[in-house]
């Protein structure tokens, strides 16, 4: 689907969707406990369903409610299982440990660029645990990207923490599940580890326990039993808010209902960051992406747009996600009349008033097509965005609110 955007500014109201990071973590733990759990959410993005198809596949079973979903949960372990992620590595990654430690072989299948997503750290420390990983040599249609045979145990996992804190995750879905007690050790300092701590405090909403005692060292008492809370609420998602409050930067009036400053969400430091951008616009302004990678595509267009100097740096990772994201917003924004240039962990940008407008490609990549999106409230002239229908990954609605906003687009 390719859309043209006219420029315009956005006005009015628009609800939060449902956090895909707080539904991958609610789901996973629902399919782990010992009764149902009725989640409260909106509607599934392909990431989500990609994850509560998989946990099906592991045995769970869930159904979609007039307020969100119910999980019944797994409640007895197979010898094999194929679980078809999609093009999310949210539900690769977490379901690696998960599965290992529920069945005796587990192939995993994904679409789009998920194959060639850094997967070693996690297999490597894996295998310690007992498992054979193997990584077919041909990647196509109807190969798995790994299948993992033999249970995992429990022990000793090392990890990089500078590659992606789902590794981490994943494990501490799995290792509560096992007969011993476990530790994971980081071998650097954890980036997105509010991501991890994400994870933590999920699991601690279902009766288990992870000490966390260093920055680097977790321990995982093992032996527990996940218990269902019985009805959860989702959080409202500020990833996915971060574009309308960009636009709001960049001269639109959005107000978005349902978010909440009491979450452990990593990506509300959108709120700071622009204003960090306004405040300090007569000197170039420095943005650390470790923590927040995220949030890199639509700060890039909003400074872009704007007369602002920023560094963006400490976003490398951002080079394995759905797309190059650092070369693909650099790209976009270029095609756009913008002053962008790539280094090779970030973004230098050096903004004016608007941008130009133009064609730019999608990339295949949800929030590339949403920060271009939002960058088309700023352009002169109008924006067309090939492959836009890559935001059903995330935000599936994202043109529907755009519209609803008062946004003019039309497919094309």
């Amino acid at each position: 689907m390719n859309v043209r955007i006219t420029p315009g500014k956005l006005r009015g109201n628009v609800d939060a969707v449902s956090s895909k990071y707080d539904l991958h973590r609610l789901a996973i733990c629902a399919a782990l406990s010992d009764a149902p759990t009725r989640i409260r959410c909106g509607a599934l993005s392909a990431d989500i369903e990609a994850t509560l198809d998989c946990l099906k596949s592991l045995g769970a079973f869930w159904s979609k409610t007039p307020d969100g979903v119910s999980i019944t949960p797994v409640r007895e372990s197979l010898a094999r299982a194929e679980l078809r992620c999609g093009e999310s590595g949210s539900t690769l990654r977490f379901l690696l440990p998960v599965a290992a430690a529920l069945t005796e072989e587990a192939s995993f299948f994904g679409g789009a660029e998920l194959p060639n997503r850094p997967l070693e750290p996690l297999l490597r420390a894996m295998r310690s645990g007992g498992c054979a990983c193997a990584v077919p040599d041909r990647k196509g249609a109807g190969t798995p990207i790994i299948t993992v045979a033999g249970k995992l145990q429990s022990g000793r996992f090392t990890l990089p923490g500078d590659v992606s804190s789902q590794f981490v995750s994943g494990l501490l879905f799995a290792l509560p599940l096992l007969s011993g007690d476990s530790e994971i050790i980081l071998t650097t300092s954890l980036e997105s580890a509010g991501y991890a701590r994400m994870t933590a405090e999920t699991l601690h909403r279902f009766g288990v326990k992870i000490e966390w005692t260093q920055a680097q060292r977790l321990l995982i008492p093992g032996g527990q039993s996940y218990r269902s809370p019985g009805e959860v609420a989702a959080q409202g998602d500020w990833a996915s808010a971060a574009f309308w409050l960009a636009a709001n930067f960049l001269g639109s009036d959005i107000r978005v209902s349902g978010l909440s400053e009491d979450v452990i969400q990593v990506d509300k430091a959108i709120v700071p960051l622009l204003e960090r951008l306004r405040r300090f616009s007569s000197e170039t302004v420095e943005i650390d992406a470790s923590q927040i990678p995220d949030l890199v595509p639509v700060l890039a267009a909003a400074a872009a747009a704007e007369p602002v100097d920023a560094r963006i740096f400490g976003a490398a990772r951002l080079r394995a996600k759905e797309s190059d994201r650092l070369k693909a917003i650099a790209t976009n924004l270029r095609a756009l009349g913008g002053d962008v240039a790539e280094t090779m962990d970030g973004l230098i940008i050096h903004g004016k008033y608007g941008l130009d407008g133009g064609v730019v490609d999608g990339w295949n990549d949800h929030r590339i097509v949403m920060a271009c999106a939002i960058a088309g409230t700023a352009c002169r002239g109008a924006l067309t965005i090939r492959g836009a229908q890559a935001v059903r990954k995330s935000y599936p609605a994202f043109f529907e609110d755009f519209a609803r906003l008062g946004g003019e687009y039309r497919v094309v």
